[in-house]
């Protein structure tokens, strides 16, 4: 398994995923034009790296970083971890776990000094899995759709 950064072409796979749960069934909409834009977008802001996992030429996994610099603690930048997925065919043998431990890395050597990451409260299994690799709900997460 190999992990590098989404293309266009891997947009379709990586929306199937988001779409595979009961969560993202009733939110996302394969086929839809505006994933492309936002891929645009994201693939724009160095900022962000959109990663795919591929094993035997298939997209099996994603996830997305958001690298953001900040003042507090001492000017401290951070990543934010979003939108992390493995093909339903593919859970259970290690491949979150891998992906995680990538992005960690990743921001390792981009110079982060924290890794966050917001979980839907009703995601119990993901609760215990990121907890399992040191993460700690240390924070209460808010949002207010627009």
């Amino acid at each position: 398994m190999s992990i590098r950064r989404a293309t266009a072409a891997d947009v379709d796979a990586i929306v199937a995923m988001l779409a595979d749960d009961p969560l993202g069934a009733r939110r996302e909409k394969p086929g839809d034009p505006s994933y492309l834009k936002a891929f645009e977008v994201i693939d724009a802001d160095p900022h962000q790296y959109l990663a795919v996992a591929e094993a035997g030429g298939e997209v099996v996994g994603t996830l997305q970083l958001t690298f953001t610099s900040g003042l507090s603690r001492l000017g401290m930048t951070r990543v934010t971890v979003e939108a992390v997925r493995v093909r339903s065919d593919q859970r259970g043998n290690g491949l979150g776990e891998h992906l995680m431990r990538w992005a960690i890395d990743e921001a390792r050597a981009r110079g982060c000094g924290l890794v966050q990451l917001t979980t839907d409260a009703s995601r119990v299994d993901a609760h215990r899995f990121y907890e399992r690799l040191g993460f700690t709900a240390s924070h209460v997460g808010m949002k207010l759709p627009l």
